[in-house]
């Protein structure tokens, strides 16, 4: 799956801004699924090692996907000293199995890594991300 340059930036500039607590957001694609746009959230749990999206973020990201003609189809999160791979609680979280789940490593800070995973079921697949350059173009109505 190709992942907007500047989608992938937003995410680790997201999750360093927010370390040590874990940072969260949200993904909008449009209907081919193309990744189109990321929404940096609050994490309502302001944890180190959990993230709840803040509702009232999740609710203006949702309606802003709408008018764009987008939907909401992915989440990113990440984790502050452990690889970019789903924890079990990142599993027995994960209840859109249509979802993407990215996750922003910066376990070695200078080097963060980010991944893309489905998770149906408590099985994981990873997601190839690949980085694309180009301006993210709204759509035409």
């Amino acid at each position: 799956m190709e992942i907007p340059r500047q989608v992938r930036d937003a995410m680790v500039a997201h999750a360093r801004f927010c370390a040590p607590e874990e940072a969260c957001g949200l993904l909008a694609v449009d209907e081919d699924g193309r990744i189109r746009m990321v929404y940096c959230l609050t994490n309502a749990e302001h944890s180190p090692v959990a993230y709840t999206l803040d509702p009232r973020e999740h609710i203006k990201a949702l309606r802003h996907a709408e008018t764009m003609g987008w939907r909401l189809g992915g989440v990113f999160h990440s984790h502050t000293h452990t690889e970019a791979y789903p924890s079990r609680t990142d599993v027995a979280r994960a209840l859109e199995p249509e979802w993407l789940y990215a996750l922003v490593s910066l376990e070695d800070a200078n080097a963060p890594d980010v991944r893309g995973f489905w998770i149906e079921e408590g099985n994981i697949t990873e997601e190839s991300l690949v980085v694309v350059d180009g301006e993210i173009k709204e759509p035409t109505r």
